[in-house]
């Protein structure tokens, strides 16, 4: 079950790949700064979750000019995550829960994906400034979106 509205957002440091190099990802980086989307989504090159990351990425300055940063989480490696943004154009911060530890800790860590393992669910959390989650869904099965009307009015009401 996914952590609730209210509760204090599990701080994370993951890593992220780009073409730039290696670097770490730290949700508390953005604490007094700006809102966070966090996207936890089951496994790079999969149709929804390209679908998914796709429609973000083309839509990423409705993110921006409602001040939040998106992240995407999923259980693949860094390295993985790359050469899949690569191939679908996907400019989404990725960050690699290699470990599964933070979808694990919000509560959306999937035992067995379809003989697969452990992976993420399909879930999104917005993480206010102070660090307090301000919005949790993970959807009904992983071929499911969240909410993004929903979603992005909760940004909204945060600015």
């Amino acid at each position: 079950m996914p952590i609730a509205v209210g509760s204090k957002a599990p701080d994370f440091t993951l890593k992220s790949k780009t073409a730039a190099g290696v670097s770490d990802i730290k949700l508390s980086a953005n604490f007094g700064q700006k809102n966070t989307l966090l996207l936890f989504y089951p496994l790079a090159f999969t149709g929804v979750c390209t679908q998914e990351m796709c429609d973000i990425s083309s839509g990423l300055n409705s993110y921006t000019d409602l001040n939040a940063d998106v992240i995407g989480i999923s259980v693949d490696s860094p390295f993985a995550q790359e050469a899949w943004a690569t191939k679908e154009r996907i400019s989404v911060k990725l960050a690699s829960d290699l470990n599964k530890k933070t979808a694990a800790d919000y509560g959306v860590l999937l035992p067995d994906l379809g003989g697969f393992g452990a992976t993420s669910a399909r879930a999104a959390f917005v993480v206010d400034k102070q660090g307090i989650v301000q919005y949790s869904e993970q959807t009904p099965t992983p071929k499911d979106l969240p909410n993004f009307d929903a979603i992005k009015a909760t940004l909204a009401g945060l600015k």
